[in-house]
């Protein structure tokens, strides 16, 4: 469904919108939260794992 609606926006223009862009940014860093979380809930041995491989590949970042 994500994906339609950027095809859509692709479609129509509405890329050229900076408004819209910047919401756009946020949201996808929204569902990417929000998937981390659901990975990382169950905290099995595979969650783990996950959560310590993303927290490291964010330490690469540098100023966070």
């Amino acid at each position: 469904c994500l994906f339609l609606h950027v095809g859509r926006g692709i479609y129509y223009g509405s890329y050229t919108y900076s408004e819209t862009w910047n919401i756009g940014i946020l949201l996808l860093f929204a569902v990417m939260a929000t998937a981390f979380m659901g990975y990382v809930l169950p905290w099995g041995q595979m969650s783990f794992w996950g959560a310590t491989v993303i927290t490291n590949l964010l330490s690469a970042i540098p100023y966070i």
